[in-house]
């Protein structure tokens, strides 16, 4: 088994460019995801000078840890919606779902884009009786919205359910493949891609603003952040608009290809697809999400993944998702010619796509109808007022949870702890006995780090930001290292 994402396998994502130079373009985009790449895609022959720049490879990030359904059903979210905003807000986020598979749709098509992209049925279910009003009330809604919706007691693999309904003209994809296509669609046309290219800092010079990567700087009169969780606390505040929700993911060769996803209206939430790619099929099933700030025990966590699939994976890994407090994504300015994608709460192949949209529309001045739905300064109203204690609880309970015990009990002896050099370091010895060290403080805010035996990864329970074994950041929002250099 692999202790990593399927879509990671065998995968070409080109060669690598990095920053050799000083720069200076008319937009910026930093972070190689689908909202970096799918920014650049719209910006193409729009007579502008436009660079991306990625801190390691394109798609590494979040979008190679998704499960890769393309899909407007997204638990109850209409429902909510509908009761926290109101009806027209409900139905403008149903639109912006569709438009985004639709673009998804049209740029596979019109570029001939190989990507095992699949049209599948979306499933809703649930075997609580106590949930099934939650659907009943999704599927009035949608009825409501024009969407044709089937009612059922049984999902296509024949597990029985309590409650179900379905709705069409959804999919499922490759997220690297779709991506590493984009890649070549923009270097051949003149939009450059600097991977292995770190922006550490954004300053203000005049009308300008300058982007230092460790070596070089480029200068850009429009910023646009697809970071996933931006670096920096202000001007956004996201610590204080947002959640983190950590996922268990799982892939494992099956029989056949069946065509339709599914996810559950409760909590653990239990979510699942199929995959098709040379001959073999997989099943993909992701279960017990969690915030971050509780059930840091990842061996755990994965260990109730198989137990409640009863499965042998070939594949498992995690991923993170942020959360927003209104149920909407966060996309648009944040400042004068800064722009950011973020927030996604678990639906990110259609609202990075979304994203890539509405942040090149407000570049190039034109209209689109999602820019005040989806506005990062939009006001607070009752969903924010109810989220908001629980969201500054989990900050402050990951925060203070870190610092007060570092040695937690699930530990295996290979996690040690010391002083050294004045510096609290924390070691991890691998099977051979080899000992990686590592700074045992996120760079972000100052949080100490969980070790994720699994995974092998140190990772940060108050923002997402992970390490691998010796140090090296390998997801934001941490823009620095945490790597051990003796008498530093």
């Amino acid at each position: 088994m692999k202790n990593d994402s399927i879509w990671k396998d065998n995968v070409d994502l080109g060669e690598i460019e990095e920053l050799n130079k000083n720069l200076e373009v008319d937009v910026l985009i930093i972070g190689g995801g689908i909202t970096g790449l799918s920014t650049a895609y719209h910006l193409i022959n729009k007579d502008l000078k436009v660079a991306l720049v990625e801190k390691r490879r394109i798609g590494l990030g979040i979008t190679s840890k998704t499960t890769g359904k393309i899909t407007f059903l997204q638990e109850n979210i209409y429902s909510k919606l509908n009761k926290y905003h109101d009806e027209k807000t409900a139905k403008l986020y149903l639109d912006s779902q569709i438009e985004a598979i639709n673009i998804i749709r049209n740029t596979i098509k019109q570029n001939k884009i190989k990507c095992d992209f699949y049209k599948v049925d979306s499933f809703l279910f649930t075997n609580d009786p106590n949930k099934i009003k939650l659907i009943k009330d999704e599927k009035e809604i949608l009825e409501k919205f024009s969407i044709k919706v089937n009612e059922y007691t049984e999902l296509p693999n024949k597990d029985k359910v309590k409650y179900a309904i379905s709705v069409s003209d959804t999919y499922v994809f490759h997220p690297l493949k779709y991506l590493s296509e984009l890649k070549k669609i923009l270097k051949k046309n003149n939009i450059p891609i600097y991977e292995n290219t770190k922006v550490e800092s954004i300053t203000k010079e005049n009308d300008l603003f300058v982007c230092k990567t460790n070596a070089f700087s480029i200068k850009s009169k429009k910023v646009v952040l697809a970071l996933h969780y931006p670096y920096f606390i202000f001007p956004f505040l996201t610590p204080f608009k947002t959640t983190l929700e950590k996922s268990y993911i799982g892939a494992k060769k099956c029989p056949s290809f069946l065509e339709f996803s599914a996810i559950n209206t409760n909590k653990p939430t239990e979510s699942i697809r199929y995959h098709k790619d040379k001959g073999n099929s997989y099943e993909i099933n992701l279960m017990s999400s969690h915030n971050i700030a509780i059930k840091n025990n990842d061996s755990k966590n994965f260990e109730n993944l198989l137990k409640s699939t009863n499965s042998n994976y070939d594949y498992m890994w995690s991923n993170i998702d942020i959360i927003t407090n209104d149920y909407l994504p966060y996309i648009g300015k944040i400042d004068n010619n800064l722009l950011i994608g973020t927030g996604y709460n678990t639906w990110g192949m259609t609202n990075a796509t979304l994203a890539g949209k509405v942040l090149s529309d407000s570049i190039l001045e034109q209209e689109n109808e999602y820019i005040e739905l989806l506005n990062p300064k939009r006001g607070m109203n009752l969903a924010k007022i109810i989220n908001f204690p629980i969201i500054i609880g989990s900050s402050i309970k990951s925060f203070i949870g870190s610092k007060i015990n570092k040695n937690k009990s699930w530990y295996s002896d290979n996690i040690k702890f010391e002083t050294r050099d004045g510096k609290n370091i924390a070691i991890y010895i691998d099977e051979e006995g080899k000992e990686h060290i590592v700074y045992n403080k996120c760079p972000h805010v100052k949080c100490s780090l969980i070790f994720n035996e699994v995974e092998k990864t140190w990772d940060c329970p108050c923002h997402g930001s992970r390490f691998d074994l010796d140090g090296r950041c390998i997801e934001g929002p941490s823009n620095y290292d945490i790597c051990y250099k003796k008498d530093s």
